[in-house]
Parts: C-alpha cells; structure tokens; sequence
C-alpha cells in the first residue's frame, strides 16, 4: 500500500489518496482503499505519487550510451526501405541508460529505429528493468517507423544514391507501399487458393509454394493498419507530405517530432493525427529545425491535437519531465503537460489498459516524488515501481 501521497489522478488532478497494489497490478485506489494485515506500507506522506512516466518515441539501446559510434545499432544505412528490422532485436538491458531512466521515474519507453532510412523498421515498447529483453517487452512490433526530410536524403545521396532528395524520399515510400500492396493481394490470392485446397472444393488443385518477403510482409501489415506508422518529420513541408502519402495509401499516421507542428497545427488537429512532440533541449543542428521552439508542444495542444512529448535520444530520455515542465513554462497547459508524458503516449501507443495512469487492473508502474513532477528545483524521484517490484531508490 503506498498510502498517504497526494496521486495524480487520470484528469491530472492530484488528490491525498492511498494506492493498493497486488500481484503487480492496481487493485485499488481511494482515501480509504482496503488493506490487509499483510500489506507492505510505503509512507508517502507529503509526497506526490505518478504513474510510471512513458515515453514515445526514443532510441534507447539502439544507440547506446558510453560507447562509439561506430558500434550504434539503430540504423542499418545500406538500403533506404528497411521494415524488417525489429528494434527488439537491438536491445540491450544493461544499456547505462535504463538505469538512469529507472531513476528518473520512467517505467515504459517505445525504442525505435533511426531515422536515417525512409523506413526504418519495427519499433518496440519496453518497460525500462528486466534481465532480458523478452521479459521487459510489452508490445512488438508497436509501430512502423519512417522519416521524411534531411536524414534519409543525406545518407543515400552522399552514397550517390536514391533518395538523394525530399521527392526522392516520397517516391521511394511510395514504391515500397505500391510493392507491398501487390505483395499482400497475392498473398491473400493463395490463401484462398490454399484453403479451397484444404477444403477439398470441386476443381481446387494445390498452389504453388508461396515466397515470402518479411520487407513487404510488414509494410502489409502497416496498409491493413494493423501497425501505426510513426513518420519523422521536423519541417511543416515533410509534414504534410507525411499526411499526403499516409491518405493515399490509408496509413495509421502518428507524426514524430512535428517540430513546425505549430504552422500547421490546424490542419493536424482537423485530421485527428497525434503528435509526438520533441525533444526541445536541443540545438539547431541542422536546417530542418531552424523552427523549433519550446512553445510547439502547447500550441499543438490549444489547437486540438493530442500531443505526447518526447526527448528522443539515450540517457537524455530522463529529462522527459523536465521537458514537459519546459512547456508548461512556454504556455502549455499543466494538465495536458502532465498527460503528455502519462496517459497520452500510452492512448497513442496503444497501451492505455496497461499504463499511464494509476487506475484499478493497470500494471502498478509508480513513481514517488519529493515534489510536484515539474518543480524542477525541487521535485527528485524517491522510489520507482514496475509491476509492484521496487526498480530503484533514492540513497
């Protein structure tokens, strides 16, 4: 029983509250929840009490921290359509970075491929302890990552190339959709062909050995929308492209970074695309995020767009509070900031019935704060729970 904090409640309120935890799930919370004789009592008494925090998108693992570039694995740079990649086989639960993210209170993150290739792969949800990555996993593949923009027309165009170019970089996703399509009307051709077979129907003779092809395989799964596709995309240029192709071919479209979000904010909430806004505690480092402001994620929101904030790179990832306190500070409403590092990328995740909220049946991800989340001068993170186990504690 953690009792006595002052929970964040699924509205983003905060209320003094006890919260139950058994057998690694929330069995109940309320001011007077029930308890046994048994319980273990956490005192959170002048405390604040969140549920694990749950990041987007980011790149944990896949590139590394403490070690050389050279030994990165989150982009294979030989061929711009890559779908078959699964991030899941790239993570490392000794990564130095799990650890810091433990300490910050960070229970689920979703790792994902580089943006180097038009597509990149699959991405994965973890939780952020486990001794091998089977045991962390929550969910894989969660989404098709792509990017659009500098990146993939950099890469391939310094190897002289395609795409060498932002068109380049269309007609090449465009390609790979086409292909697929055709892949998964052949597939399903055969099938049928397979099952009249099966059934013994009048004249079925047995198909030929169908081939198949893990690329276009997963691309198929993403036109049939059975994965999001995650896009990268930094310029309101990219992103509208993004919109553009996800229309054409009928993609479930979540938009990575969205950094100009905010020019096209309108067009975004209209659409009903989720936004994962982000990172901001970063320098223009290249052309593409010469608009980027702290400001985006709150205008995002105003707008109407359902907007999760992300910090994107390794052991940075800890600073996801501190980046939503930092939108706050830039006009972003707390309620929705404090949503967009909880319940938010778990909704656009797909993972609300497992986390981001501290409700009954939800696993009992926790974080135990000496302060409000975004009192950044004061707030440290006391103690950290994933599915009822203590994961860390402040010395």
């Amino acid at each position: 029983v953690i009792q006595g904090g002052m929970v964040l409640t699924p509205d983003t309120r905060f209320a003094r509250m006890d919260v139950v935890v058994e057998r690694g799930k929330i069995a109940a919370v309320g001011r007077t929840p029930r308890t046994t004789k048994r319980a273990v009592v956490l005192d959170a008494s002048g405390k604040y009490v969140v549920p694990g925090f749950v990041e987007a998108h980011c790149h944990v693992s896949l590139f590394a921290d403490g070690i050389d570039g050279r030994h990165y694995d989150g982009n294979e740079m030989v061929d711009p359509v890559t779908p078959h990649l699964r991030a899941l086989d790239a993570v490392h639960p000794e990564d130095l970075a799990f650890e810091d993210l433990r300490r910050a209170g960070i229970t689920t993150i979703s790792t994902s491929p580089g943006s180097a290739n038009v597509v990149g792969g699959q991405t994965a949800i973890v939780k952020t302890a486990g001794r091998t990555v089977d045991e962390m996993l929550v969910r894989a593949p969660a989404a098709l990552k792509m990017a659009l923009g500098e990146n993939p027309k950099r890469v391939y165009g310094e190897q002289r190339k395609s795409p060498s170019t932002r068109m380049g970089n269309a007609a090449v996703l465009r390609e790979a959709l086409v292909r697929a399509r055709g892949y998964a009307e052949r597939a399903e051709r055969h099938a049928e062909k397979q099952s009249a077979f099966a059934s013994g129907k009048k004249g079925a003779t047995c198909p030929e050995p169908f081939e198949r092809d893990l690329r276009l395989e997963m691309l198929a799964c993403a036109l049939r929308r059975e994965v999001p596709t995650h896009i990268h995309a930094h310029r309101a240029d990219d992103i509208v492209t993004a919109i553009r192709i996800a229309e054409e071919f009928g993609l479930d479209l979540v938009l990575i970074h969205a950094t100009e979000g905010y020019k096209v904010a309108d067009l975004i909430a209209e659409k009903g695309i989720p936004c994962v806004s982000g990172p901001v505690l970063f320098s223009r480092m290249k052309l593409e995020l010469r608009g980027l402001t702290p400001r985006n994620a709150g205008l995002l929101s105003r707008a109407g767009v359902k907007v999760a904030i992300q910090t994107d790179e390794g052991s940075a990832t800890r600073y996801l509070a501190l980046n939503a306190a930092l939108a706050v500070s830039e006009g972003m409403d707390e309620g929705a900031a404090l949503r967009a590092i909880t319940l938010t990328p778990a909704e656009i995740l797909r993972i609300e019935d497992r986390v981001g909220s501290l409700a009954p049946g939800k696993d009992a991800d926790v974080a135990i704060l000496s302060a409000h989340p975004f009192d950044i001068a004061h707030c440290r993170v006391e103690q950290t729970l994933i599915e009822g186990e203590t994961v860390f504690v402040a010395d």
